[in-house]
């Protein structure tokens, strides 16, 4: 304002000496005067404005074709820069006499060289069969013409770094056949028409049919806000907030893939903590000791599972004595991959062979015998079941299974349930379980929780940390598949958290719960992962780039058919109950 007044100052002396010059009113002034910048220097193809230097190009040739996503490389350039776009319709009545003198003047073409006998390329008839198209499907109402202008302002800090960013917007947009022009001693004009004024002032246009036109709106950050739903964290594009319900998506199931140390676990206890406060109970399988301080914190049931721990898991417990006869044959096939992957684990944690299909029938009939036999309102254990397997004669397939009978494994797997999931958070600790056991403590507990689930279905959250270890037996990653397809009918959600990207998507059975997971959370990835990671979600290379770029704590959610960048955060009272950085604690 200051500036303002020495200029009302300043005319007003000239006016004294000078009358018949100068004539000042108060009116005469525009207020953007007093809050404009300082002064704009101007040269053939870029602009000075404020010390920062500014050019302006202009799209002048199009692809021949638009599909989804076509003008990506522009909008989510990773760089300084402003785009505009000025759309205006055209009237039918002036479009298709046009197209028509057009369509009039390809055919003449073709008809010379027709005569001539020249051979007819794609650069003769493509134009005319677009043309002609487009004009049938503008009389019949299907299309409508546009006349598109799209511009770009570069924002560098150096005049050596503008030049190396506007060849790399020319090179990425010349990959995608888009032909790009720097307005030369029209940079004021393309200033302007950048500009949030709505002028097209430097007016150079392109002609769009509505289809194309449409595939390149929304010119707009995507967004994720579901009033339902918890905070992830802010998007990262326009600090927006980023609000997703997972249980509104076509199923709840979720997959991490992430760097070790990109913040997945963090991530994970954020979701926990806020799903808690939604009323959402949650279950965890720890492999690494990492959710104890928060299973502490929010007064959770923390489950510490070993060789010699008092709390037990029956593998052969279902939620309640009087279940029907489909339940028990579901039942009866789960414990068979359970079964399988016993009998083909030694102590030391090696595997040989699971069960060929004899044995497979034969453990059927075993577990059935078992449950039939087990005394009224008492449910077998696996003394029962091996027992009833050794009266069929599978004596061999005894001796494999006899490690889990006696020794130092004796109290794992053949003890009662003495474990509930009546509170709001469980956490189970198998940190301490050696090798291979650590796989089929993870089935059992999988198990476990899917049979209560069935019992009493509400909202819940599975979570299953380091989940490539179930990947690596045919028996647990099929059973991991059954339980990532059946959740969604008890209401369940199952996370499933892994750093072996490569690993899991090189499995079909790994593939298979990818898809049927309906939010993916990508975190930072290297080289080595990338190009798998980014071919089986298909994603563009700027999504891949960014990737490879993310600090800890930074994400790529999709959610059905939803992308967004999203920094995780945490508040002040949730971050001392997460962090496992010991300072911090």
């Amino acid at each position: 304002m200051d500036k303002y007044l020495e200029k009302i100052r300043t005319l007003r002396q000239n006016r004294s000496d000078q009358p018949k010059q100068y004539d000042f009113r108060f009116d005469d002034f525009d207020p953007m005067d007093a809050i404009s910048y300082e002064g704009m220097e101007e040269q053939s193809d870029y602009l000075v404005v404020d010390d920062q230097f500014m050019r302006t190009l202009f799209i002048s040739g199009l692809p021949y074709t638009a599909e989804i996503g076509w003008l990506d490389d522009i909008i989510n350039f990773y760089h300084n820069a402003d785009i505009s776009f000025h759309i205006q319709p055209i009237d039918s009545n002036v479009t298709i006499p046009i197209l028509t003198r057009k369509i009039t003047e390809r055919e003449t073409v073709r008809r010379m060289k027709a005569k001539r006998g020249e051979i007819l390329g794609s650069d003769v008839l493509d134009p005319l069969n677009a043309a002609i198209d487009l004009r049938d499907a503008i009389q019949r109402g299907q299309q409508k013409f546009f006349q598109v202008s799209i511009y770009a302002t570069i924002v560098a800090d150096s005049l050596l770094e503008l030049d190396e960013v506007t060849s790399t917007l020319e090179t990425a947009l010349s990959g995608r056949m888009f032909r790009t022009r720097v307005a030369r001693y029209r940079q004021p004009l393309g200033l302007q028409s950048v500009l949030p004024r709505g002028e097209n002032v430097l007016n150079q246009k392109l002609d769009l049919n509505s289809s194309s036109a449409a595939l390149a709106l929304p010119f707009i950050s995507s967004e994720f806000v579901q009033e339902e739903g918890i905070l992830y964290g802010v998007n990262t594009s326009n600090n927006s907030l980023v609000i997703l319900d997972r249980y509104s998506l076509h199923n709840a199931n979720s997959i991490i893939f992430a760097q070790s140390g990109s913040g997945k676990s963090y991530t994970t206890k954020v979701e926990i903590l806020r799903q808690l406060l939604q009323g959402v109970k949650v279950i965890v399988i720890d492999p690494e000791r990492e959710y104890a301080n928060l299973c502490t914190s929010v007064g959770g049931t923390y489950i510490k599972l070993s060789a010699n721990s008092e709390q037990k898991i029956n593998p052969f417990d279902l939620a309640t004595t009087s279940h029907t006869k489909e339940q028990l044959a579901e039942h009866a096939q789960d414990l068979i991959e359970i079964i399988s992957l016993m009998a083909g684990s030694t102590e030391n944690g090696s595997s040989n062979h699971g069960l060929d299909p004899q044995e497979r029938a034969a453990v059927d009939k075993a577990i059935l015998a078992a449950y039939t036999n087990a005394p009224e309102g008492t449910t077998p254990i696996l003394s029962d079941f091996y027992a009833e397997l050794h009266k069929l004669g599978h004596l061999q397939l005894c001796e494999r299974l006899d490690q889990y009978l006696t020794g130092t494994l004796e109290g794992v797997f053949n003890k009662s349930t003495n474990v509930k999931l009546d509170n709001r958070l469980v956490v189970f600790d198998i940190q301490e379980m050696p090798g291979t056991l650590r796989q089929i403590m993870m089935m059992i507990i999988s198990n476990f929780v899917q049979n209560q689930v069935k019992a009493r279905p509400e909202k819940r959250l599975l979570v299953i940390d380091e989940a490539w270890l179930l990947l690596e037996h045919e028996q647990s990653a099929r059973f991991v598949e059954g339980l990532v397809r059946r959740a969604r009918k008890y209401y369940l959600a199952v996370a499933i958290i892994t750093q072996q990207a490569n690993d899991f998507l090189d499995n079909k059975v790994g593939r298979t719960i990818a898809s049927q997971s309906a939010l993916r959370i990508l975190m930072r990835q290297d080289t080595t992962t990338i190009n798998k990671v980014g071919n089986e979600f298909r994603l563009s290379d700027f999504e891949k780039e960014l990737l490879l770029k993310f600090d800890r704590g930074e994400a790529l959610i999709l959610a059905d058919q939803n992308h967004v960048a999203v920094r995780v955060v945490a508040s002040e009272e949730e971050h001392p109950l997460i962090t496992t950085n010991p300072a911090e604690r």
